[in-house]
């Protein structure tokens, strides 16, 4: 069964930093996808970061530059630097996992939610001003 596991989440000042980590098990696909979500409440899920097992990367417009999404393919493990975090960033962040069948789709939908099936039980990142 696949688990998906988030941890790092916690209270910082604006322009302060937080590293999340996501811990994937339960799998031996060789080809697939993990990303971060974010989600507060009464608004709409959205994609933050994702990338693929072959190293592409997709960044949210409102992260990029601040944010870094890294991935140890041996561990199956996800990471998410964020750096000058802003009050906006405040919300509760969700690991999520696809597999893919083949290459033909890495690099595509990164950040769409409805295309990952696997995912974590979140992790809260609070940022005061």
């Amino acid at each position: 069964q696949l688990q998906v596991v988030e941890s790092g989440g916690g209270s910082v000042l604006a322009g302060g930093s937080l590293r999340l980590s996501c811990a994937a098990s339960g799998y031996t696909h060789s080809t697939y996808s993990m990303g971060w979500f974010r989600q507060v409440p009464g608004k709409e899920r959205e994609g933050v970061a994702a990338i693929d097992s072959d190293g592409s990367v997709k960044y949210a417009d409102s992260v990029k530059g601040r944010f870094t999404v890294s991935l140890d393919n041996s561990k199956k493990t996800l990471y998410l630097q964020m750096n000058n975090l802003k009050p906006d960033d405040t919300a509760m962040y969700y690991c999520a996992v696809r597999l893919l069948a083949d290459r033909t789709t890495l690099g595509f939908g990164l950040l769409i939610d409805n295309n990952y099936a696997f995912w974590g039980q979140g992790t809260q990142v609070t940022v005061s001003s």
